[in-house]
């Protein structure tokens, strides 16, 4: 009887011991936290709003974008230096299709931040800041030592709000514009400077005695490792932009490779310069359907062509023999062996007393464009 009657007991006093234990147990436990959307415990409170930000945006385009196509060409005939309009004249050249929001972004094209950017959203500290433009650095009489009559005039202020590009043909939205003149009615146009073979250091010093604004377009492959050349001129407050890695005819190329070109100079300025380009020279002028998605795909604002060109000889005009206000003006880093034996900066004399001769001065584009 006493076995019978004290193994039910003992049961008990197990029962109730396995009940303390598992109490025990409960109250030593953390509480469970609340996952993420991802299935994984939340981190610490300081580090919670770290979740959701977009992933890094990766310099090379996403491996499922648009299957390469080859249109045929829609603009840019001819090669630079040889680009002739018939008529036209005094007509507002723009060529691209207006696509731009109010804030300034190219229309489609993806947003700072988005997953689906691929430009870089961040540079090497210090170099990132948008340089003003000098002034004339070389006392009154400097334009003397660089063969002018007269100093550069200073161009007009800026406009407060950069002017709508129009265009020429059916809209398609979230395409960069292209532009030849700029829509104003001041006596100014816009020196820009191309490629990068030449790279004579008298003309950073006419730059800055003169205070000359010019936009630069420069090619990887001629400039090598010569950008802290053109860094001299950027620190001047002269912007230097894409031009593509190796100067190819781009129209008629597959998508993918015209990314590569585009982007991939794109990336190394945004390394050497700490900016990302936003405006684009197609080499040779020419450029097709797929050239204008493949730049907005890489960050590009606006394709800038030109409308006048400083030849060996003087300007040479696509249309009419004369300046219009708002005119882009396209001249080359060049040097005598390009030039029958005149230096870059006997070149850039020349186009400063022809822009003067006709009653212009000298903008800087990124203020209009």
């Amino acid at each position: 009887m006493m076995i019978k009657t004290g193994f039910p007991r003992c049961l008990v006093l197990v029962g109730a011991a396995a009940v303390l234990t598992a109490c025990g147990s409960l109250a030593a436990a953390p509480e469970p936290r609340t996952g993420s959307r991802h299935g994984a415990p939340m981190p610490p409170a300081s580090l919670a709003p770290r979740l959701d930000d977009p992933p890094p945006a990766s310099s090379r385009p996403p491996s499922g974008r648009e299957p390469e196509q080859r249109p045929p060409a829609s603009s840019g005939p001819g090669h630079e230096g040889h680009e002739r309009d018939e008529g036209h004249e005094g007509d507002v050249e723009y060529e691209g299709h207006e696509g731009r929001a109010e804030d300034g972004r190219v229309q489609g094209a993806p947003r700072s931040g988005d997953a689906s950017a691929s430009a870089p959203t961040a540079g090497p500290p210090g170099t990132g800041s948008v340089l003003p433009r000098s002034a004339p650095a070389g006392g009154p009489d400097a334009y003397r030592r660089w063969g002018l009559d007269r100093p550069l005039a200073r161009p007009p202020a800026p406009p407060a709000v950069k002017p709508a590009l129009g265009r020429s043909g059916p809209q398609q939205w979230g395409l960069p514009p292209t532009v030849r003149r700029v829509p104003t009615d001041k006596r100014v146009v816009f020196v820009t400077i191309d490629d990068g073979i030449e790279k004579d250091p008298r003309f950073v010093e006419q730059a800055r005695e003169l205070g000359l604004p010019f936009t630069g377009f420069l090619t990887d492959n001629v400039i090598g490792d010569h950008y802290d050349y053109f860094d001299q001129l950027r620190r001047l407050g002269n912007p230097m932009e894409n031009h593509t890695l190796t100067h190819p005819s781009l129209a008629g190329m597959a998508y993918d490779d015209q990314v590569r070109e585009i982007c991939g100079q794109r990336d190394n300025l945004w390394h050497r310069f700490g900016q990302q380009p936003k405006l684009f020279r197609p080499p040779f002028g020419e450029y097709d359907e797929t050239t204008l998605r493949a730049a907005a795909f890489c960050g590009v604002r606006t394709v800038v062509l030109w409308r006048a060109e400083m030849e060996t000889h003087g300007l040479a005009y696509r249309s009419g023999d004369h300046l219009l206000p708002g005119d882009i003006v396209l001249a080359h880093f060049r040097g005598p062996e390009q030039l029958e034996g005149q230096s870059m900066t006997d070149m850039i004399t020349g186009l400063v007393r022809a822009i003067q001769a006709q009653g212009f001065t000298i903008g800087r584009l990124e203020d209009y464009v």
